[in-house]
């Protein structure tokens, strides 16, 4: 079966909630240094402990944006936020342009999946994410499709 989703341009600022909010759950253990820091305000007692943990969190914080925000800027990733279609199959991802312009990704490629409330997140790299609303599919068994090739290949459970 091959799934023909609709036309769908990925806005810049759900592109940055979707990696922000992968890099954040990716990265979930650095929020236990920013405690480790600050407990030692128990340790030695001063407020510069608490103070500088959490400077350095909104610093790390404000890189990741940074970065994410920085892409949708770049010549090389201007294809991530144009208007594409994409002909999903069980072999691979075919990402296109127009009807005669297109690039196929190999599953093996995408390292993780995340079904939300509105749509499909596919995560290549930090960077490289492919989101699906649901609203590009054009009928309810295509979705069921895409979740089972998506389970079938261990991206989500």
């Amino acid at each position: 079966m091959i799934v023909k989703t609709k036309k769908y341009k990925l806005d810049t600022n759900t592109y940055v909630r979707i990696a922000m909010t992968g890099v954040l759950k990716q990265q979930w253990w650095v929020i236990l240094i920013v405690i480790a820091i600050s407990a030692m305000a128990f340790v030695i007692p001063s407020h510069w402990w608490i103070t500088g943990a959490l400077i350095a969190y909104v610093l790390y914080l404000l890189f990741w944006l940074i970065q994410f925000a920085g892409v949708t800027q770049l010549d090389q990733t201007k294809m991530l936020f144009e208007k594409l279609s994409y002909e999903i199959t069980s072999q691979q991802i075919l990402i296109k342009l127009t009807t005669k312009q297109g690039m196929p990704v190999k599953w093996d490629q995408v390292k993780r999946a995340k079904k939300t409330k509105k749509g499909y997140a596919l995560f290549m790299s930090k960077v490289q994410i492919i989101y699906w609303p649901f609203k590009v599919f054009n009928s309810g068994n295509e979705r069921k499709f895409l979740e089972t090739i998506l389970k079938r290949k261990n991206l989500i459970k």
